[in-house]
């Protein structure tokens, strides 16, 4: 909530419990402990603009009907000093407040004031947290679901920051472990086959084209010299070959895709440093461990999951579950995050609980790694899905999705619904330039309020800040809708934040444009009354600052003519 909305809910509440104490003290009250009571905001602005269930709350304590109760508050609350024109009692008790015209002057004047800041508020002060998200296998392109989760894990770090947190953006880079060594096994196969083409490839190693192309461009360089070398030399020369190449093309590929992570974080440097062979020994340490058949087991049944867990198999190699667990450990205690989160396909649904099981036998708060669980996308061009780019004929990865469709469109639509809803993205609809198209509407209502104050200048308009007596012609219903709209940015970026949930950003800002085409529609701008056109001139500038600090905190383009 802006400012402003958030001082009037703690004077409101305020005003409520002094008029209570007010009405026992005059004797109109019953003396009792003053209830727990809400304020909330009523859906038909019929009712008033809030409204609190404080008569209803203290029937059982005043031992009397809460009409009887809401006359006695009503007969001694003071509005006098506030943004309040007036209470009344509704129903059985329900006491309903209306502001006045001086409010929506005030929400004004708050953006203004924030300027770019408007929106922000400090509900996360002083909590750190890094959102880890996309973390794409470094042995191959990303994927659409990628795509996806690259839109969500960035828009949600955004938000977070806009709610106050410290915010940190991590990729992590699996770079050992059985991954790795499938990618060692392809890359040495189409290297040997090139010399010997009756070199067979497994059936579960990766058949894709980069890895052919990475071959080659190893055999460019080399040529056959790794051919007669141990198989763990040339597995290791390729691999430090092709592996950094395909993780700066990850960073390129995300760069281009407008996000920039604040770390890296390699899993090797876990293996490396010792912190995989730690988290063994502390788990041995705490007596959580137990040996079967020749591996070590933890007793993750007792922390939680649904079973135990093998940590080091009967051949003395960890399992991919302990340096996932040593990374945890090292954002939790060694980086001293107070959150980790994790962006997670749904096929890792299984995974948390894992982790859970694990962070509490370690000692740690396992409430302090949350998982933003997201689900599949499918891919619609003519109401049918498609797997295969129209121009490559090949699956569609995150580089031929925004070669196929505006990038604004794909990091808004990515956040069109909450990242636990299935999704399809429409293709054709990405790519058309028509109010259809969500992100479009919302550009063009930001393009339509700079054509706006470009025509009024034109015409001679004096474009000022409007006086307070001018704020106060801004009385239309549409007017009111907007202004109101307006005032709950803040709040509802706080409300995405607790939920992990962008997409509560996205549909907010489509109903801004909604109701300021509705106003638009309604309401001249440029008329007579020179008071009114300044006002509202100041209102259709508020709309597309608002409009614009929210477009660029999701990365998305603001441009002023369409």
């Amino acid at each position: 909530m802006s400012k402003i909305v958030e001082k009037t809910n703690n004077i409101l509440r305020e005003k409520l419990t002094i008029a209570v104490k007010s009405a026992i003290e005059a004797g109109d009250l019953p003396e009792a402990e003053i209830p727990q009571f809400n304020i909330e905001v009523p859906a038909n602005k019929d009712n008033g603009d809030y409204s609190s269930n404080i008569a209803m709350a203290g029937a059982r304590v005043f031992r009397k009907a809460p009409v009887m109760i809401a006359d006695a508050i009503v007969k001694h609350i003071d509005l006098s000093d506030t943004l309040f024109e007036r209470a009344e009692i509704a129903g059985p008790g329900f006491l309903n407040f209306f502001l006045s015209q001086s409010y929506y002057s005030e929400i004004l004047k708050d953006v203004f004031a924030c300027g770019d800041d408007y929106g922000r508020s400090d509900y996360g002060q002083g909590k750190r947290v890094l959102v880890e998200f996309v973390s794409a296998n470094p042995t191959g392109p990303m994927h659409i679901g990628n795509a996806r989760g690259g839109a969500i894990g960035d828009c949600l770090a955004a938000v977070l920051d806009r709610a106050g947190f410290e915010v940190g953006r991590e990729f992590y880079v699996n770079d050992a472990g059985n991954q790795i060594e499938k990618f060692a096994t392809s890359l040495e196969v189409r290297y040997l086959q090139h010399f010997d083409s009756s070199v067979e490839m497994p059936e579960d190693a990766y058949q894709g084209a980069d890895i052919t192309d990475h071959a080659e461009a190893f055999i460019e360089e080399y040529g056959d010299k790794f051919v007669s070398s141990s198989s763990e030399e040339r597995r290791k020369a390729l691999v430090d070959f092709a592996l950094p190449k395909n993780i700066a093309g990850l960073e390129r590929d995300l760069g281009r895709y407008r996000i920039t992570y604040d770390n890296w974080f390699k899993e090797s440097t876990l293996h490396n440093d010792g912190s995989v062979e730690k988290i063994i020994n502390i788990f041995k340490e705490k007596g959580v461990t137990y040996e079967q058949d020749g591996a070590l087991w933890f007793k993750a049944s007792e922390f939680g999951n649904d079973k135990d867990i093998v940590l080091v198999r009967a051949n003395g190699i960890p399992t991919y579950i302990v340096p996932d667990i040593a990374y945890h450990y090292n954002k939790l205690e060694v980086r001293k995050f107070d959150k980790a989160i994790d962006v997670l396909g749904a096929d890792h649904h299984g995974y948390v609980p894992r982790m859970k099981a694990a962070l509490t036998a370690l000692g740690l708060d396992a409430g302090r790694l949350d998982a933003v669980i997201m689900q599949m996308v499918r891919l619609v061009r003519d109401g049918e899905t498609i797997k295969l780019s129209k121009r490559s004929g090949k699956a569609i990865t995150l580089n031929t999705l925004i070669d196929e469709v505006p990038l604004d469109a794909a990091r808004f639509f990515f956040n069109l619904r909450e990242p636990n809803s299935h999704f399809d993205f429409d293709l054709e609809l990405a790519a058309k330039e028509s109010s259809e198209n969500p992100v479009y509407y919302v550009q063009y209502a930001h393009a339509r309020i700079c054509s706006i104050i470009k025509k009024a200048k034109e015409q001679g308009a004096e474009i000022r800040i409007p006086t307070d007596e001018e704020l106060l012609l801004l009385t239309s219903k549409e007017e009111k809708e907007l202004i109101r709209h307006l005032s709950a940015l803040t709040g509802e970026i706080v409300t995405a934040a607790k939920a992990y949930d962008p997409a509560k950003i996205t549909h907010y800002v489509i109903e801004l444009a909604t109701l300021f085409h509705k106003f638009y529609n309604a309401q001249r701008v440029m008329v007579d009354d020179e008071g009114l056109m300044n006002a509202r001139l100041y209102l259709c500038t508020a709309v597309k600052n608002t409009i614009k600090n929210i477009l660029t905190m999701l990365k998305i383009t603001t441009p002023e003519v369409m």
